[in-house]
């Protein structure tokens, strides 16, 4: 038995599952418009074990999601798998958002483009073909008309980033699937068990998330 818990908190959704042998035994997760993943992630962790029929002592890793994504986001769920990692003395694992993202639909032919919403017309994404293999590395793009022109296939478009993007990138090759918002911690379940068996682990004391961008603070306008 080789039981991970995996933690995906780099969007609005604030996401939890169990797996055991790269299967996902149980997952508890919400999105909302205000962040309140610092509330629930620790609720959320002993629901699961809960329901799994474990406890922390079974885990045999934690794995979370690295990102791009939200800064907050992020921050709260390394923070918690650190803090789970080195009081269970059990290895860490980060694995990667946008590929995470990818993996909810199955394309038969063209290119699967997973876009995390990051302000205005800009997306963190990635290009990932119909066996979700990476072709083309993360980055945070500025979207326009010609964004995808060089691109000679059909073009699945995913994530909260997408939705923004119908009204530049709107010919028959564009295919957008609006059913899948946020990445999950359910697709984590196969993506971090294979990473255990290869022993890819993350150093507790230093490993970062991947914020592609700077951290920038917005405050409200006077009154």
């Amino acid at each position: 038995m080789a039981y991970i818990l995996n933690i995906e908190t780099a969007t609005k959704n604030c996401s939890v599952s169990i797996a055991n042998e790269g299967k996902t035994v149980i997952c508890i997760e919400v999105a909302e418009e205000g962040y309140s993943h610092a509330e629930k992630l620790h609720v959320f962790f002993e629901e699961a074990l809960q329901k799994a029929g474990i406890t922390f002592q079974d885990l045999k890793a934690v794995a979370v999601s690295q990102g791009p994504g939200s800064y907050t986001g992020l921050r709260i769920g390394v923070s918690a798998a650190k803090g789970l990692s080195y009081a269970l003395s059990i290895p860490l694992i980060a694995t990667d958002t946008l590929e995470a993202l990818s993996r909810k639909i199955q394309i038969e032919n063209g290119i699967i483009v997973p876009m995390i919403d990051a302000r205005r017309m800009e997306a963190f994404t990635a290009l990932f073909d119909a066996n979700h293999n990476r072709i083309r590395e993360t980055q945070a793009e500025i979207i326009d008309e010609n964004t995808y022109s060089d691109l000679n296939t059909v073009i699945h478009l995913i994530g909260d980033g997408a939705s923004k993007c119908k009204t530049l990138l709107n010919s028959d090759v564009y295919v957008y699937h609006d059913e899948v918002v946020y990445p999950s911690s359910k697709e984590m379940s196969a993506m971090s068990f294979e990473k255990y068996l290869k022993n890819e682990f993350v150093d507790v004391a230093y490993f970062e998330p991947f914020y592609l961008k700077d951290f920038v603070m917005t405050t409200k306008p006077k009154a």
